[in-house]
């Protein structure tokens, strides 16, 4: 049985598509690619749009496409090295993409860079993510971005956070499937109104996934591919799924979704429990150690486990 893809209504009142196709190619430099990656996504019928990258070829296809722009949910981040003035990184990110507003504006990284040097800030060196955030709002109250969120934000940051705002984010995005299903992180935000969006929802083409019994079983039982199973479990969970393809078959598949049942959603939920199953599946080719940019994992607030981003 197909289901149709959700919206959800943030906590600002705002409405956002249930799943979005991302167009981060992996490098900023993939204007081509992302140029196909919206086409693409706009024509089967995808209306969220997210991006961190790229925003001129992404914002050229939304200006050019027949589809109203009110009916496009657009995504786009604060990098860095924007945490220092967070209006003219905004407006930097508006004027590439040629839009009048933006729909959703995140923290990509509670990092913040020296923007001269690049350096890391750490967590008590100001910009904090506390003082960017407050930048962040008065933006909001500008009016040229609808909602504020942040992304790979845990509950330490989270609870650092949140007493000191008058606005909580509309959104938390992390990386999230079946490997790393953030499922505490995820509860959390559900209590604070947050809605969780996941990149990397998919893993990557050597993702256990594609290769486990587990998930070819169900792949044959609802008859789609494992894609549909990963995003289908995504969706009923109650978050917002962001895959990517440029592929116009993988692309339609992956919003045609279908309804687990609870017993398999039991079992992929618990999928990661399986011996080595346990770890990021975005950052595995980075042969990361107990830090990320710049911060060890206790300052990220992550509880990985050993070895959960170690590639040797």
């Amino acid at each position: 049985m197909t289901i149709d893809i959700p919206t959800i209504t943030l906590n600002d009142g705002n409405k956002i598509p249930g799943i979005g196709m991302g167009c981060w190619m992996g490098s900023p430099g993939g204007h081509e690619e992302a140029t196909r990656t919206t086409e693409l996504a706009l024509s089967l019928g995808y209306r969220h749009i997210d991006t961190v990258s790229n925003e001129e070829a992404v914002g050229k296809v939304i200006r050019e496409s027949s589809v109203p722009r009110q009916d496009i949910f657009v995504t786009t981040k604060l990098a860095g090295r924007g945490h220092a003035n967070v209006d003219e990184a905004f407006e930097t990110s508006r004027r590439a993409l040629g839009l009048d507003y933006i729909d959703l504006y995140l923290m990509h990284w509670p990092q913040a860079e020296d923007p001269s040097t690049g350096r890391t800030l750490q967590p008590d060196e100001s910009p904090t993510f506390v003082e960017t955030w407050l930048a962040m709002e008065k933006l909001k109250a500008s009016g040229k971005v609808k909602s504020i969120g942040v992304s790979n934000f845990s509950i330490k940051n989270l609870e650092i956070l949140l007493p000191k705002v008058t606005i909580v984010p509309a959104v938390n995005q992390i990386e999230l499937h079946p490997c790393l299903p953030n499922s505490d992180l995820v509860n959390y935000c559900k209590e604070k109104g947050i809605v969780v969006t996941g990149y990397t929802p998919m893993g990557r083409p050597e993702a256990p996934f594609y290769t486990d019994p587990v998930f070819a079983l169900l792949a044959k039982k609802y008859n789609v591919a494992v894609g549909q199973i990963l995003l289908s479990w995504a969706v009923q969970r109650g978050t917002i799924p962001l895959p990517k393809s440029s592929n116009e078959v993988r692309a339609k598949q992956n919003i045609t979704l279908v309804e687990l049942s609870k017993e398999d959603m039991a079992e992929i939920d618990a999928f990661h429990k399986k011996p080595g199953m346990h770890r990021s599946l975005a950052y595995s080719n980075r042969g990361l150690v107990n830090s990320i940019f710049g911060w060890t994992f206790e300052q990220m607030g992550w509880n990985l486990g050993e070895g959960a981003y170690v590639t040797s």
